[in-house]
């Protein structure tokens, strides 16, 4: 399907016929992007409700109708300006395949004001005939072409999206257009037909008796029916209360810790390792007074030590070299008087005494040289201070910077204890936390406790669902005799059966390429591989699960809003790639809340391969200066149109162009 032409008349803040050509291509060249500017509240969303009202009529979810009649919601939409007797008109041309051919389907509808049976008229033509079949029958052709359950996927606004990234869930008008756009619908309906055809059969073939009592069976299947309807949707909506009683509980969870609470909860423990630190602490301190009464004080004048210990040892060389001295003069004295007894002659004699005496002045030379003695310190003195200097002191030095270091490490363990008892909650902040956090998971237990309650209570009325279907089945079996009627009612069975497994597998291969394509257009919009690398769908809500390379499960919190947001269009964008139509995609205020790397991703990325199609409904600071020229850039735009509002006249003029 392709977009040619809308042509709007007095309808909503369009005065008088304007006429937008909408096709993608531009001098012969396919550019897919057709983007209208406009400020809020200039007439964006009136397009968007013009192509949904041209299609569906009152049928049409358009953003204004409410709870409005279709009659009421027609007269609201006439331009306030329009005559009394001036038509309002709508009409969407498209082109599209009928009976193996590209034709152009025109679909026009139009009303006056206090129009009567509060309906429209409808007129259809194809290739400019009018189709009088067609128009009767347009109700029923459209599903054909686009139908209603999935038109919210082709055609949406960036609220939708913002709504569709923050709910875990899918909503159920979601969910059944899911199921729609992948054609499982299809089995369902086919055998609740199996049902209506076997249950008029045996209404057919049964006698008063008989049928008063598929009539009660009937009756109470549909009762039952009604019943798990109302479960189902109370369940829906104690699903939304679970998902947000369990935010709530992770939030005040956390609140609880961030602000002190699981501090305070280990004030006492924290005390106790704070009393233990000081008594540490004291007891380190003590063993290094110990040590400054000992030596270790010496240590401030190592250096004196050292010459003590150096003039120590000179005097006592000293003392030696005078004591040695006497021993030789004394020794000297016993050599002579040896000598002279040995009857030498003079001459040998006089050389002798000439040797001693010199020997003996070179040694009296070197103790008149020597030091002074002012220390008078005996050899073991000298030794003390020896042992000092060598092994007592740089001992007890090295001990006493370990003890440092260590009361040093110590005291910065008190300090961080300390401070960890000073950031703790007050015994009322405390208190408060405690409460909350108590409110939250005792919310959280009840809501899930009603949760589980309506599950089961869903889960007995499907049983008894079946059990009252089984009823109807065996009550056939039992008393109708038809052969004919009984063949159908059977082969029905068989083939609802058969319906129930071709569902299920086709759910798991729908499912199955719709994870790989929904995990394939996220990492391609988000440009940021290695956050996500598989998204699993559930089978029965559509629920999305994120997983990292690892396997591990991503929790959709962690993602920014933008990234949820781009996750909800990737899911649309998946959706309609595995459903094969080739329908075009319009998106009112398509950026929402994006930051700037985001929106450059969409519009780099999604925006010209969204479909063949694509209709941007912007304001000017959506798509802005740099992401139109990122467009144009790529050659992606095939038209520009500018609402300009008049807000003297309450009037939107389209005009060619756009904001820049």
């Amino acid at each position: 399907m392709i977009f040619l032409e809308l042509v709007l008349q007095n309808f909503g803040p369009y005065h008088g016929r304007q006429t937008i050509n909408l096709s993608p291509e531009n001098n012969g060249i396919v550019q897919p992007i057709i983007l209208f500017g406009g400020m809020n509240g200039g007439g964006k969303t009136n397009l968007m409700d013009a192509i949904r009202l041209a299609f569906y009529g009152q049928r049409a979810q358009c953003s204004t109708r409410g709870n409005l009649s279709y009659g009421d919601f027609l007269n609201q939409c006439i331009n306030r300006h329009a005559k009394p007797t001036e038509e309002t008109v709508i009409e969407l041309a498209f082109e599209h395949v009928l009976n193996n051919l590209q034709v152009v389907f025109r679909v026009q509808r139009s009303w006056t004001r206090n129009i009567k049976n509060g309906k429209d008229n409808l007129s259809v033509s194809v290739d400019k005939w009018l189709d009088d079949a067609l128009t009767k029958t347009w109700d029923e052709r459209i599903e054909d072409i686009l139908p209603l359950g999935i038109s919210n996927l082709f055609l949406f606004d960036g609220e939708q999206v913002k709504e569709l990234a923050e709910l875990e869930t899918p909503p159920p008008q979601v969910i059944e257009a899911i199921q729609s756009l992948l054609g499982l619908e299809l089995a369902k309906r086919l055998s609740v037909d199996l049902d209506i055809l076997v249950n008029r059969k045996r209404k057919e073939i049964a006698s008063a008796k008989d049928l008063a009592n598929l009539e009660d069976i009937e009756a109470k299947l549909s009762e039952l029916h009604s019943k798990q309807e109302v479960v189902k949707q109370d369940n829906a909506s104690w699903q939304k209360k679970l998902e947000v009683a369990q935010q709530n509980y992770q939030v005040a969870s956390e609140k609880f810790i961030s602000e002190g609470g699981k501090i305070a909860a280990e004030h006492s423990e924290l005390k106790n390792q704070l009393e233990s630190l000081e008594n540490t602490v004291d007891k380190q301190r003590q063993e290094l007074r110990d040590l400054a009464a000992g030596n270790l004080p010496l240590a401030l004048i190592q250096s004196l030590l050292e010459e003590v210990k150096l003039q120590g040892d000179k005097e006592l060389k000293y003392q030696e070299a005078k004591i040695a001295n006497n021993v030789l003069q004394a020794r000297d004295k016993r050599l002579l008087d040896y000598a002279e007894n040995l009857s030498l002659d003079s001459n040998s004699l006089d050389k002798i005494k000439l040797f001693l005496e010199q020997e003996n002045k070179v040694l009296e030379q070197e103790i008149e040289a020597g030091t002074q003695s002012w220390l008078n310190a005996d050899s073991e003195v000298v030794n003390q201070v020896k042992n000092l200097t060598n092994h007592l002191l740089p001992n007890q030095r090295k001990m006493a910077q370990d003890k440092r270091g260590k009361l040093q490490q110590l005291e910065a363990d008190y300090d961080s204890t300390e401070r960890q008892l000073q950031t703790a909650a007050s015994p009322e902040a405390f208190q408060r936390l405690k409460d909350d956090l108590k409110q939250a998971q005792e919310n959280l237990i009840q809501t899930q406790a009603r949760y589980e309650e309506g599950r089961r209570k869903s889960e007995i009325l499907a049983v008894a669902i079946k059990q009252a279907k089984q009823d109807l089945q065996q009550y056939g079996k039992q008393n109708i005799d038809t052969k004919s009627d009984e063949h159908i009612i059977t082969a029905a069975a068989k083939v609802q059966q058969t319906l129930s497994l071709f569902r299920e597998r086709l759910t798991l291969k729908k499912l199955n390429k719709l994870e790989i394509e929904v995990s394939e257009c996220f990492r391609y919009l988000l440009h940021k591989s290695d956050l996500v690398h598989r998204i699993a769908i559930d089978s029965d809500n559509f629920r999305l699960s994120l997983y990292d390379i690892t396997g591990q499960i991503v929790p959709k919190h962690r993602l920014s809003a933008g990234e949820k947001q781009l996750l909800a269009i990737a899911f649309l964008w998946g959706l309609a790639r595995v459903s094969g139509r080739q329908l075009p995609v319009a998106i009112d205020t398509p950026l929402g809340r994006l930051d700037s790397f985001h929106r450059v991703n969409l519009v780099e990325r999604y925006f010209p391969s969204a479909s063949h199609q694509v209709i941007l409904l912007s304001t000017d600071t959506e798509i802005g200066r740099t992401e139109v020229k990122m467009l144009r850039e790529q050659e992606a735009i095939a038209r520009e149109y500018l609402l300009k509002y008049d807000s003297a006249k309450q009037e939107t003029a389209i005009n060619s162009g756009y904001f820049w």
